[in-house]
């Protein structure tokens, strides 16, 4: 098991990492694209007939236009079926999607979100909500914003200036 572990740890990282070098190509030179410092990750196991076992992680990660305020959400997933002996496959997918602007106009943004992981209580609509922090660097401003996947049709991206009271 602990050699099965080592290829978590092994593989988790270098397909993420690959799935984010292709996003930087992607952008402009003057775009800086960051990464959320709230990655998760979730494993489960299952049992086979044959007594095959399933070995399923998967983790999460925000990259985000510190310039443009786009960002997208990442995952990542290895699955790995085993008998007793060795690992008979290793199945792997990754990739990003563009989920929103915070902002409307550019300028120097700092950025970070977490989401609910499933199967979660407090989770009333699909697998949960995602909270996103934006602030702008040059001035004082923030941004809190929740996005939530309600199932039906797109999801809903609600975000709040905040104030400042001194």
């Amino acid at each position: 098991m602990k050699m099965l572990s080592g290829l978590f740890l092994g593989l988790i990282p270098a397909l993420a990492l690959s799935a984010f070098a292709a996003i930087g190509e992607a952008r402009a030179a003057d775009d800086i694209i960051k990464l959320s410092n709230n990655q998760r990750i979730a494993c489960g196991r299952g049992l086979n007939a044959g007594k095959l076992q399933n070995i399923n992680c998967k983790s999460y990660a925000y990259l985000f236009n510190s310039r443009t305020s786009e960002f997208y959400r990442c995952q990542v997933s290895v699955g790995v079926t085993r008998d007793n002996k060795e690992v008979l496959k290793v199945d792997t997918d990754g990739s990003c999607s563009l989920k929103a602007r915070i902002f409307p106009g550019d300028s120097t943004y700092a950025f970070d979100a977490t989401e609910t992981e499933p199967p979660n209580t407090n989770a009333f609509f699909g697998s949960g909500g995602t909270a996103i922090w934006t602030s702008d660097t040059t001035k004082l401003a923030a941004r809190g914003c929740i996005l939530l996947n309600v199932g039906v049709g797109p999801d809903v991206l609600k975000c709040v200036d905040m104030t400042f009271n001194k």
